[in-house]
């Protein structure tokens, strides 16, 4: 095995999400097989590039950060892997200047994983790393060494046997290119790592009312909204679902955010960001909509549009939300 896989993170300015399509793009000039992890990751599968460019990904790392930095002012780390969850793995690794590295043989590789928390698999939220815990099961090596009827009974049956698979350093996951970097998105970073499950929910509010004025803006509806959660140690837990029909409604899109974090039970966790995305575009004119007469939905409809036109002529922070809606 090679390490033939890189995570990306890219240090964007706070609040812009303009730089992204760019720099997937400067990914795509070293392999077509770039996955876009909102809002500031993307994994690349280098296999093929690493014999064009006669470099391996370590190389190919180095020269992707110093294009990065000469052509779009962004500066990235990378972390470099046998596959996507090492490579993403690795990247906890990386600063800027330092390429993260997960070994390729197999048995190095297990060694690598062994003490690292259980939370540091990508994909492993709050209430699966709290019902391990609980059990003594704290590190990748302990579930790795775990039997898989114990995994198995405590999380299920598919989660257990892929999270075994995963602690071992087996990875069945690939890179799947995307277009999400082409969807709205908006990222609400805090100024000190945060507790307060009020202030997320703020923050959330926030991202949501924006996220639907832009929509409106685009005269676009989504299907789909993601959250990603940025934890104080980094590490990024993401959560979608499909809205119960498509919308540009701030309040159906901060409803459905706040559904996606009560759900990641994050209690009194330390959040650095959080981010949502808008997925699944259409066009509002085609979209169809549940009739209602509720005279309060119909209300709160006409004072958006006041709202985006007040937006639209004195900026986006004329109008605010201002408190976090039930």
């Amino acid at each position: 095995m090679r390490d033939d896989h890189l995570g990306v993170r890219f240090q964007l300015p706070t609040g812009d999400e303009t730089a992204l399509p760019g720099l997937l793009g400067l990914l795509e000039d070293f392999t077509p097989v770039v996955q876009a992890l909102p809002p500031d990751m993307a994994l690349a599968d280098l296999r093929g590039a690493e014999r064009y460019f006669g470099r391996d990904a370590v190389e190919l790392a180095a020269m992707i950060r110093v294009r990065a930095l000469a052509h779009l002012g962004v500066d990235c780390a990378i972390g470099a892997g046998p596959g996507p969850m090492p490579a993403r793995v690795a990247l906890r690794d990386a600063r800027p200047g330092v390429t993260g590295v997960a070994p390729g043989e197999p048995d190095a590789l297990a060694e690598f994983l062994a003490e690292r928390p259980v939370a540091t698999l990508p994909g492993v939220g709050p209430a699966t790393v709290r019902t391990l815990g609980a059990y003594g099961l704290d590190t990748l090596g302990q579930v790795a060494a775990a039997p898989l009827s114990t995994l198995q009974r405590l999380i299920g049956a598919r989660a257990g046997r892929e999270l075994r698979e995963r602690a071992s350093g087996i990875d069945r996951g690939r890179v799947v290119p995307n277009a999400e970097s082409r969807s709205p998105a908006t990222e609400r970073p805090f100024t000190r790592d945060e507790p307060n499950p009020g202030r997320h929910r703020r923050a959330l509010l926030s991202a949501a009312e924006e996220l639907g004025a832009r929509l409106r803006a685009l005269d676009k509806v989504c299907r789909t909204l993601t959250l990603t959660v940025r934890s104080a140690d980094s590490l990024s837990t993401t959560r979608s679902r499909t809205l119960a029909e498509p919308a540009a409604h701030s309040v159906a899109l901060t409803r459905t955010a706040y559904h996606l974090y009560d759900a990641l039970g994050l209690e009194r966790a330390r959040v650095r960001a959080v981010a949502l995305r808008a997925e699944g575009l259409d066009p509002a004119e085609r979209a169809s909509y549940q009739l209602t007469f509720d005279p309060v939905d119909e209300k709160v409809r006409r004072v958006e549009e006041v709202a985006d036109r007040v937006r639209a002529k004195f900026g986006a922070r004329a109008v605010l939300p201002g408190a976090p809606a039930a």
